[in-house]
């Protein structure tokens, strides 16, 4: 049984109804099989009608959503001889941030990717995927790497935003987010960048400067979390909530018009919580063909085109 979002919860009866039936001792009875039928193409229907026409706040709710596929399952799906780089060689580990090297569909690769954990105690050790100053500098580290060895770099993009607790900020927060970004649009080799759930602020985009930026349909990706925005504009965080991810410009359809990201990834019927594997088959056939556009394109090319579609970016404006 997944869990169902608030506005989810008509499928949720439907689908409790059809779990009922499904435990009757003679569910194979042909009248039940056809009662199954009729309610699970209900079920499909109206979760089909749901996700057509989803708002900028209930896209919010299934980017955040916890059955939702993280960094470690991309990895554990798509990386080959994974091998995990920890620390940044100057202060300590942060484990918001997992990278390392492995093989990706035959080709040696650098993988670094927000991680959020699964359950209370990874959340914490994971820190809920919001970053210190020592994550960014051993992303940059990695990214040093990747550009010494002529490896093509995968982000996968998943956090609130950078920790913004006192000891982060004592120890270089902007500094270290900043820098990040720097590397990003230095890099001779390919970047291809995932926005796999949320993309938050600046502890986004030190990780998505990159030369293609995809994103998942139900993902989001703004300066600020809709309540961050709300409290600030109308110093009410909660009610407040909707109207701010409405006006923040933060899904997929409104990035990709906006010229923020190259392209949407679909996701299954009822997002990405509803069939991880096939989301990360998708996923992995788009950075697949990302690389492979990328690949004809020396150092100086990446880089300089790199640098001039962010120079480009906010020049034109949809009407």
């Amino acid at each position: 049984m997944h869990n169902f979002l608030d506005f989810e919860k008509p499928v949720a009866e439907l689908e409790g109804k059809i779990e009922e039936l499904r435990r009757l001792p003679d569910s194979g009875d042909p009248k039940i099989a056809e009662e199954l039928s009729k309610l699970q193409g209900k079920a499909e229907k109206l979760l089909r009608q749901t996700y057509s026409k989803l708002t900028a706040w209930q896209k919010t709710q299934v980017a955040r959503h916890p059955d939702r596929p993280h960094t470690l399952d991309y990895i554990g799906a798509l990386i080959e001889d994974f091998t995990p780089l920890a620390g940044d060689r100057a202060f300590s580990e942060d484990h918001a941030i997992i990278s390392g090297l492995g093989r990706f569909r035959g080709s040696s690769v650098v993988v670094i990717g927000h991680e959020k954990g699964t359950d209370t105690k990874t959340r914490i050790h994971h820190n809920f995927g919001m970053a210190k100053p020592e994550g960014y500098r051993k992303a940059r580290r990695l990214m040093k790497l990747a550009d010494r060895f002529k490896l093509p770099v995968i982000t996968l993009v998943d956090t609130p935003g950078a920790y913004p607790g006192v000891e982060a900020e004592a120890r270089g927060q902007a500094e270290a987010i900043a820098r990040s970004v720097e590397t990003c649009l230095g890099l001779k080799v390919p970047l291809v960048s995932v926005i796999i759930g949320e993309g938050g602020s600046g502890g986004a985009i030190a990780l998505a400067a990159a030369n293609t930026v995809l994103m998942l349909e139900h993902s989001i990706y703004s300066v600020i979390s809709p309540e961050g925005c709300a409290s600030i504009l109308w110093r009410d965080s909660n009610n407040a909530a909707e109207a701010a991810a409405e006006a923040l410009k933060l899904t997929s359809a409104d990035l990709e018009e906006l010229g923020v990201i190259d392209e949407v990834i679909p996701e299954p019927l009822g997002g990405a919580h509803h069939c991880p594997a096939e989301t990360i088959a998708a996923v992995g056939d788009a950075i697949e063909q990302a690389l492979k556009e990328l690949s004809s394109l020396d150092g100086g090319a990446l880089k300089v085109r790199r640098r001039e579609k962010y120079l480009e970016l906010g020049q034109k404006i949809p009407s």
